[in-house]
C-alpha cells in the first residue's frame, strides 16, 4: 500500500498542475469565445475544422487530462465529435517541451515522424468521428422567464463586465466542470496507481519487447499506463536500449500519451461507450500502421 500511495501521488503532483490550467483554458473558452465562432471553426462538416482542432491541440502545452475540460468546453459550445476526437487525440501525443525533449534524446528523425504522425494521427481519429452516426446529448441551456417578454432585462444578461465574465469563467472551470467530470479523473488516478504498483514491468521488458511482440506490448502499456508526451521519451530511449525496437517505440510514443483512464472514463460518460470502444480502436490501429511504417523508414 505504502508503494501505491507513493505512486498515486507522484501522479497527482504530475497531473494537478496540468488539470489546473486545463480547468482555466476552459473557463476562458465557455465564457469568453463566443458561441458563433466554435461553431463556424469547429462545429461544421468537412476536414478543414479537424485540421484545426488538431492544430490546436498540437501546440497547446497540456497533457491528455488537462486537454479532457477543454474539449469539454468546445463540446457544450457546439463543436463536433470528429474535431473533439481529433483535439483528445492531438493535444496529449505531443507539445513544444515534448518535441525539444524528443530532438535532444531521439534525434531529429525521431521528432520529426512525431510531429507529422501526430498530425496525421489526429485528422485520422476526427474523420472517423465524423463518420460516425451519433446524436449528441442535449446541453440544457437555463433560460430566464423575464427575457422573453421584457428585452431591457433581456439586455442585462446579454451584456456583463469584464469582472462578471471572469468570475463566471472561473465559477464554470473550478466549480461546475469538476463536479461533472472530477469523479472519473479521481478514478482514472486511482486506476493509472494500481496497475503502475502491480505491473511487473521490468520483467516485461526484458522478455517481450523484441520482435513483433514488442507492439502488442506497446499496445497494451500504452492503454494500462499513463505517460505524458514530455516524459514519454526518456522512457521510450530506455525502453530501446533494451531492445525494443523502432516502430514498437514510436507505436508507445503515439498512444500512450492519448490513453489515459480519466480520458476513457470522462468518453464514455459524456458520449458512451459505442464511441469509446470505435476512439480506441482507432487510436490502436493508427498509432500500429505508423509504429510499423517508421520501422520500415529506420532501416
Amino acid at each position: 500500500m505504502q508503494q501505491f500511495f507513493h505512486i498515486f501521488l507522484h501522479y497527482a503532483y504530475e497531473v494537478i498542475p496540468a488539470l489546473a490550467v486545463g480547468f482555466f483554458i476552459s473557463g476562458i473558452v465557455h465564457e469568453m469565445i463566443p458561441e458563433d465562432k466554435v461553431l463556424k471553426y469547429l462545429g461544421g462538416g468537412g476536414i478543414k475544422p479537424i485540421f484545426y482542432s488538431t492544430l490546436i491541440g498540437t501546440f497547446l502545452p497540456v497533457c491528455c487530462w488537462g486537454s479532457l475540460p477543454i474539449a469539454i468546453s468546445f463540446y457544450k459550445k457546439g463543436a463536433k465529435l470528429g474535431p473533439i476526437l481529433a483535439f483528445l487525440v492531438a493535444t496529449p501525443a505531443t507539445s513544444i517541451s515534448a518535441l525539444l525533449v524528443a530532438y535532444s534524446v531521439l534525434g531529429l528523425g525521431f521528432t520529426v515522424y512525431i510531429f507529422f504522425s501526430v498530425i496525421v494521427m489526429g485528422v485520422g481519429i476526427g474523420l472517423v468521428g465524423n463518420a460516425i452516426k451519433y446524436t449528441p446529448k442535449l446541453i440544457e441551456k437555463i433560460s430566464c422567464p423575464h427575457c422573453e417578454t421584457d428585452p431591457d432585462h433581456a439586455l442585462l444578461h446579454k451584456e456583463k463586465t469584464f469582472m462578471e465574465k471572469a468570475v463566471s469563467a472561473m465559477k464554470y472551470a473550478y466549480i461546475e466542470l469538476p463536479k461533472e467530470i472530477g469523479l472519473e479523473l479521481f478514478i482514472g488516478l486511482v486506476l493509472a496507481a494500481v496497475v503502475a504498483t502491480f505491473m511487473p514491468i521490468g520483467y516485461l521488458i526484458k522478455t517481450y519487447l523484441t520482435g513483433a511482440l514488442g507492439y502488442l506490448f506497446s499496445v497494451i502499456f500504452g492503454l494500462l499506463m499513463y505517460i505524458c508526451s514530455t516524459a514519454s521519451v526518456p522512457l521510450i530511449d530506455s525502453l530501446m536500449k533494451q531492445g525494443m525496437n523502432h516502430g514498437s517505440a514510436m507505436t508507445l510514443l503515439l498512444i500512450g500519451p492519448v490513453a489515459s483512464y480519466g480520458t476513457i472514463l470522462v468518453l464514455r460518460k459524456e458520449y458512451g461507450t459505442k464511441i469509446l470502444v470505435i476512439f480506441l480502436g482507432a487510436l490502436i490501429i493508427i498509432s500500429l500502421l505508423l509504429g510499423i511504417c517508421f520501422q520500415v523508414l529506420a532501416w
